[in-house]
């Protein structure tokens, strides 16, 4: 590689070399490192191109006075750097500080009274970079540093001081260990739903597992997907990750729907065998649904509209209130929504903006602005329903802690959104979107995974004052007792893989974890929300100590938890600073892994490369089944008459129950288990690595949600999951 090419390697974070999750140190390809560059916008194929490109950067750098954006620690004092030129540093500068309550400090300073740190030569004239220090005790929050000159501002910078660590309840701090549910909510099924689980099945199930001892209930993410492609539904591959997802809407619970004019078109439009059609059906469709969901909230909001939001009301000052508050993140869904409807009615190419008319491929498109100007009745619709989602959500979240829930609800933050959706087409400066992120391969994808998620781009991320992020952490925490961070290291550094290229040829790409560890500690403590980092795959284990101190907690999975004698720790052994399970939505279910169910659909869809690979899983798996007996009966978690030989035992009740009882004696602060092992279903929900080869993010729970608790098993087992969780809490 050239030295310009070497140096922006290391300067944009491009890691060389990282231990897989086997364990083995691994090199990162020159030809991948030049790519990712590529991917970052760097003329690489151009040395003159590419030379100007980093001396205007250099230059950029240095003539905006002060940086986009400062994170202070709690323990840190308010100093930041500041790049003047030599005649400007001598200058009487008005230092303004807009706190986030309004008020304002000013300090007159000289930059020459302050520390020298750098001094460079720009086109035959010397800039100086001081250290500048002030005596001003800055709250936690975000704040505003204004340089001025006189009446002119020279340059503003974002100041973010962070607390310590995340939040955690009082409870769980002084050693309470509870249980909960996860679940995806599109699973459930109820005797009242339109087809997919709602927010009303959500506030019936938060009730009942209160009711049973549970102190959460875990969800999938439940960000926006795309209303003119409904069967776009991968919840990990949203449009935006800002907003709902409006099919969670109980369409029943919007107000006018119980109208006569509403009922009337309802009744003579045979909605209801068009939803017992939908209700019956063992896998979501999400098409059928959509149609039904649309076309009643549109006639909803046609008459709501005319009622309420073409008038001096309080539903309208409160509809516009939010909004207000969404900002231009949730006017951009919502344009975003309308003009993707509209391509998709005038039968044009509509999966995402990259296929939309060259007038329209980005929010800021004068053509766009016509577009909502002109259809502004309609981009109101999808604002309706994006406050109306909140609003029903909120009620769920409500419901939980008048339940008694310690934590209530907690969400999950997916690592990125897809290439084709309404977050990149708002912000394209933000994203790489001629890159992947992914993993490399491990346990869980042996030929590596490739999402077809664009990466943000960490110094566009930084010059963007960490706003995007900001925004992210606090719309996901609203609302949420806990928070879930899908890939967790995306915070420290994310697995890049070059458009069209195999996931196995990527590479790592570092991020400002200091920084978003920081933000994301603000922002759980301004929510109260815990904070859960799924840290499973490849994770070097310093990072699982820093997430540790900063009070995160880490994702532990039983079926990952084994010493290198292939043995499974006792669930004392668990860090308390950590939530068990023991599978998740990407695994098969107790029954699918007591069956190598996996395993053969693995192989029907072609996940392994070849028949050893393949052998050598299976024996594998038979290995840790016995090694799971063995900690099972150890335990007592299981009685002898389930044979301690793995060639004689099947998946039995017994031993379902028997690993999820094992489970709740660990030391974990949390245990999360899923209603599909409640249920001894066998298929999974999602297979990594497949799209159309198994239908994904669409089979339904087998029970209704109303008959679940009223199982005398199912009953039982929750009894003994608080007893067990009650016990360990006093040891």
């Amino acid at each position: 590689m050239s030295e310009i090419i070497e140096h922006l390697v290391t300067s944009r974070g491009i890691e060389s070399a990282f231990v897989d999750a086997w364990g083995v140190p691994a090199t990162v390809k020159d030809e991948t490192k030049v790519k990712l560059l590529q991917a970052m916008g760097y003329k690489v194929d151009d040395e003159a191109g590419l030379e100007q490109q980093v001396e205007d950067e250099f230059v950029k750098q240095w003539m905006s006075a002060v940086n986009p954006v400062q994170v202070i620690k709690y323990d840190e004092s308010f100093v930041f750097p500041m790049r003047l030129s030599i005649e400007m540093a001598a200058q009487k500068l008005n230092l303004l500080v807009q706190l986030e309550d309004g008020t304002t400090e000013i300090r007159e300073i000289e930059a020459v009274d302050h520390q020298l740190i750098n001094v460079v030569e720009i086109e035959d004239e010397e800039f100086h970079e001081y250290a500048i220090s002030l005596d001003i005790d800055l709250p936690m929050g975000y704040h505003k540093l204004s340089v001025q000159l006189g009446d002119l501002e020279l340059a503003s910078s974002s100041i973010i001081k962070v607390p310590q660590r995340c939040f955690i309840t009082d409870d769980i701090k002084k050693g309470k260990k509870i249980w909960g549910l996860s679940v995806q909510l599109y699973c459930v099924r109820s005797r009242r739903n339109w087809g997919i689980g709602d927010f009303s099945d959500l506030i019936m199930l938060v009730k009942q597992a209160a009711s049973q001892g549970a102190d959460f209930v875990g969800l999938n993410p439940i960000h926006e997907l795309y209303p003119a492609n409904p069967d776009v539904c991968s919840p990990y591959g949203p449009s935006s990750r800002r907003w709902l997802n409006y099919l969670y809407i109980d369409v029943e619970q919007v107000p006018e729907f119980g109208s006569e004019a509403v009922q009337a078109w309802f009744n003579s439009n045979d909605m209801g065998e068009q939803l017992a059609t939908l209700r019956a059906d063992d896998y979501v469709d999400y098409s059928g649904v959509a149609a039904v969901k649309l076309a009643a909230l549109n006639e909803i909001f046609t008459h709501y509209n005319k009622k309420y939001l073409t008038k001096n009301t309080k539903q309208n000052k409160a509809f516009k209130a939010f909004i207000a508050q969404g900002g231009e993140s949730l006017q951009t869904l919502a344009v975003f929504e309308a003009l993707q409807e509209n391509l998709k009615a005038e039968g044009k190419a509509c999966w995402g903006w990259p296929v939309f008319p060259d007038e329209f491929k980005a929010y800021d498109m004068p053509s766009v602005a016509k577009f909502a100007k002109k259809n502004k009745k309609r981009v109101h619709f999808y604002l309706f329903l994006q406050w109306h989602a909140a609003l029903q959500f909120e009620a769920a979240s409500k419901a939980a802690s008048e339940a008694g829930m310690l934590i209530g609800l907690y969400r999950d933050l997916a690592v990125g959104v897809s290439e084709g959706g309404a977050e990149i087409w708002g912000n394209k400066d933000l994203y790489c979107v001629d890159a992947s992120i992914g993993a490399p391969p491990d346990v869980l994808g042996p030929l590596g995974q490739t999402w077809g998620l664009p990466p943000m781009d960490p110094i566009k991320l930084y010059e963007q004052a960490y706003q995007p992020i900001i925004d992210l952490f606090s719309s996901n925490m609203h609302a949420s007792g806990a928070l879930r961070i899908d890939h967790v290291m995306a915070l420290l550094r994310l697995w890049w893989v070059y458009k069209g290229d195999h996931a196995s040829q990527g590479g790592y790409v570092c991020y400002p974890v200091e920084d978003l560890l920081g933000i994301l500690a603000l922002e759980s403590q301004r929510n109260q929300s815990l904070v859960i980092g799924e840290d499973l795959g490849t994770v070097p284990e310093e990072i699982r100590s820093t997430l540790a101190e900063n009070g995160m907690y880490s994702y532990r999975v039983f079926l990952f938890e084994q010493a290198e004698d292939g043995g499974f720790y006792a669930p004392e052994h668990y860090p308390e600073q950590s939530m068990a399970t023991l599978t998740t939505h990407d695994m098969p279910t107790l029954i699918g892994y007591w069956h190598c169910n996996d395993l053969a659909l693995g192989k029907k869809v072609g996940l392994y490369p070849d028949a050893d690979v393949l052998a050598t899983l299976y024996d594998a798996r038979h290995d840790n089944k016995q090694h799971i007996l063995n900690t099972l009966h150890g335990h007592h978690s299981i009685s002898n008459s389930i044979s301690h030989n793995v060639n004689d035992v099947g998946m039995t009740t017994e031993l379902n129950y028997g690993m999820q009882t094992h489970m709740a004696s660990s030391s974990s602060a949390l245990l999360s288990l899923q209603l599909e092992d409640w249920l001894q279903m066998e298929q999974p929900v999602n297979i990594p690595g497949t799209f159309n080869e198994y239908p994904n993010w669409k089979r339904k729970l087998s029970r209704n949600l109303e008959d679940i608790f009223e199982d005398d098993a199912i009953v039982s087992l929750t009894k003994t999951l608080t007893n067990r969780r009650s016990v360990t809490s006093k040891t």
